[in-house]
């Protein structure tokens, strides 16, 4: 069995969360001689698999070696917004001047109180994803413990067989770390454990500039440490149009976070004073001691210790699980959802990927993960939201487009509200209003993003959006100005000489 798993710091909140997602008093139910479906992994893809299934009448097992709710609910997305939450607060005190608001005396952050707030409500969330709900509430049988399937309808959990009719793989991915010489001896922090931090580190080096990496660097500087971002690329956020980018850079470097781009790291020690990580920039050697090292460069699958040989599913340990469009593994009874198997590695994807998963195993659906429109957002501020092809995208695949931008310097709200750093663009099918990606960078670019998926899901042009009424003010006009923008492309030289001519017979 599974070793009982600790949240630290040891507080009443994170005994609450356990309580819940990993009771230590909980009994595992005698199997059913069959179950319609065993989901292996409760995070989101697994979870949703679980209560969809169980919902529709299926006879359901659900196994979890560690936390119930996965990254998410534990290390991910939960903790980190309730942790971006304070450092937005904080920014906004300090920034207060420029609207006229005085602070007196010195505005200053009680970390410890901060990481309690998160982790209470984190607590609080946890029973959503708990075993007792799950059991007791949905009606399926849940196993904590070790699952490894034994043949290709057999899963062990504990020493005890689930016999399945189908099965889904969710077993998620982990943070890993690049092979730095002394990295694992000095010590370094990921998103699995920077959120049992009761002390803020003073100096903070980040290694990678992707949306880990962006978003806590950003937090911790403005929660007080001073930050040393690195990347190995150009620029942060490398996925993104590099306007995005500098946009981003621009900000980090005001709000006080030293920006190294194109750096090689050669090793890292600890000393007395803390963690000295040695590395090269721009043909310079630099020396850095910190505090604390933060890790936000890649994941890497959970394949390990899960029997997929013996099932006769085919993996690789750096991609995960191998799946078809209707997300099928090499053994037609099993399926896979989540991070284990999907490039894109986000909650909303491991949902929208479990609803495919419960269609094509329970009913011989034939729904496709292809047909996903994906959007995605990095949660620092200003937020980056993106879905569909990027400039360089749609230039790699020679799809011919036209790109339509607006600065939220346009935008009357964004100029009352102090924010007007960022932009909507879209890249638009050339000659048509279809919308093949967009971008949104905002302060709630997440909150904005949505109506440009819902297009592109929809199949709706920018047209549409164009018609569609917009209350004034409010930031999310911007998308109804690249449908204005797009509308005054149609107003070709030859149709502005037959409303003119149309317009002065009217007057006759």
């Amino acid at each position: 069995m599974s070793a009982q798993p600790l949240v630290r710091p040891e507080n009443q909140s994170n005994r609450e969360l356990v309580g819940n997602v990993h009771p230590p008093d909980w009994v595992n139910p005698e199997p059913a001689p069959r179950y319609n479906l065993v989901v292996v992994g409760a995070g989101t893809a697994g979870l949703v698999c679980a209560a969809g299934a169980a919902g529709l009448g299926a006879r359901v097992a659900l196994v979890e070696r560690h936390l119930m709710g996965g990254d998410c609910l534990n290390v991910g997305c939960v903790p980190s917004k309730g942790l971006i939450r304070a450092s937005r607060a904080i920014h906004d005190i300090r920034d207060g001047e420029r609207f006229g608001i005085e602070i007196s005396g010195d505005s200053r952050v009680d970390f410890s109180r901060a990481m309690e707030r998160m982790q209470r409500i984190r607590a609080d969330i946890s029973a959503h994803d708990s075993a007792a709900r799950f059991s007791r509430e949905l009606g399926v049988d849940v196993f904590l413990g070790d699952g490894r399937f034994t043949g290709r309808d057999t899963l062990s959990v504990n020493g005890k067989p689930l016999r399945f009719k189908r099965a889904a793989i969710c077993t998620g991915a982990r943070a890993a770390a690049p092979p730095i010489d002394g990295l694992d001896e000095a010590g370094y922090l990921t998103n699995e454990t920077v959120f049992s931090l009761t002390i803020l580190p003073s100096r903070l080096v980040v290694i990678g500039a992707g949306p880990i990496g962006c978003e806590l660097a950003q937090t911790f500087a403005r929660l007080g440490s001073k930050v040393s971002l690195i990347q190995r690329s150009g620029r942060v956020l490398p996925k993104e149009d590099e306007d995005v980018s500098s946009l981003l850079q621009e900000r980090f470097a005001a709000e006080g976070i030293d920006l190294y781009f194109q750096t090689r790291i050669n090793k890292v020690t600890g000393t007395e004073s803390g963690k000295t990580i040695f590395f090269e920039h721009q043909g310079e050697k630099i020396e850095q001691t910190v505090d604390e090292i933060l890790v936000g460069v890649g994941r890497a699958p959970n394949v390990e210790g899960l029997g997929l040989e013996a099932a006769g599913v085919d993996y690789d340990p750096r991609e995960g699980v191998r799946v078809n469009d209707r997300l099928q593994t090499t053994n037609p009874a099993i399926f896979a959802a989540g991070d284990i198997c999907s490039s894109y590695k986000f909650t909303h994807t491991a949902d929208a990927q479990a609803r495919i998963v419960i269609a094509n195993a329970l009913f011989h659906g034939r729904q496709k993960n292809s047909s996903l429109v994906i959007p995605w957002c990095t949660y620092t501020d200003p937020e980056v939201a993106h879905v569909g092809m990027t400039g360089a995208e749609a230039d790699d695949r020679r799809e011919e487009v036209n790109t339509l931008t607006v600065s939220l310097a346009e935008v009357d709200r964004a100029r009352l509200d102090g924010e007007t750093a960022g932009l909507a663009r879209v890249h638009l099918k050339k000659g048509s209003d279809r919308i093949l990606g967009a971008t949104v960078v905002a302060r709630h670019a997440g909150e904005m993003i949505s109506e440009l998926t819902l297009a592109m899901t929809a199949g709706t042009g920018l047209s549409s959006i164009g018609k569609t009424i917009h209350p004034y003010p409010t930031q999310a006009e911007v998308i109804k100005k690249l449908a204005d923008a797009y509308n005054r492309t149609r107003l070709t030289p030859f149709i502005k000489k037959v409303f003119d001519f149309w317009l002065k017979w009217q007057r006759r």
